[in-house]
């Protein structure tokens, strides 16, 4: 079953950029410097941000439908990141290169199924859990820091 990884969308968190310091602490996230790559995955350019580079942490809500699965964590986005587009089938590098939990859920929003695996067998473990008609979805977490990385989705 075809599989597309969806980042998250750039115009959501553009105007985070724009707050002042006190701002982004009022909405509990920070602006931060990035000092060592790898360390900082931008979860909308879905590649790992560049030493000098601004980023903003802050918790986003990745599972937003109620429900016991509901669930947020933090994230980096990158300033002026460029959406990610990637093409189907394929993983890109900034989880491929890393340690992940791959949890899978059901219409109903239930998690009906998870794994982790290295990165370089993401794919093979979306395509196996896509095998199973119950899936209608993944999210990708990096599983040492447990941060929320990206959601997959199959392709018609």
């Amino acid at each position: 079953m075809p599989f597309q990884i969806k980042p998250l969308p750039a115009a959501a968190f553009a105007p985070l950029f724009e707050l002042s310091d006190a701002e982004l602490v009022a909405r509990k996230a920070c602006r931060q410097v990035v000092t060592e790559k790898p360390g900082t995955p931008c979860r909308v350019s879905l590649q790992d941000a560049e030493i000098g580079e601004t980023v903003i942490l802050l918790n986003h809500m990745h599972q937003p439908h109620g429900g016991a699965y509901q669930a947020s964590h933090a994230i980096f986005v990158r300033e002026n990141a460029q959406e990610a587009a990637p093409t189907v089938d394929t993983v890109p590098d900034v989880i491929r290169s890393r340690l992940i939990s791959a949890r899978f859920f059901d219409e109903a929003h239930n998690m009906v199924h998870a794994d982790v695996v290295p990165g370089e067998a993401v794919a093979a473990a979306i395509t196996e859990a896509f095998a199973r008609d119950e899936i209608a979805y993944g999210h990708l977490h990096n599983a040492k820091p447990g941060c929320f990385a990206a959601s997959v989705h199959r392709v018609p």
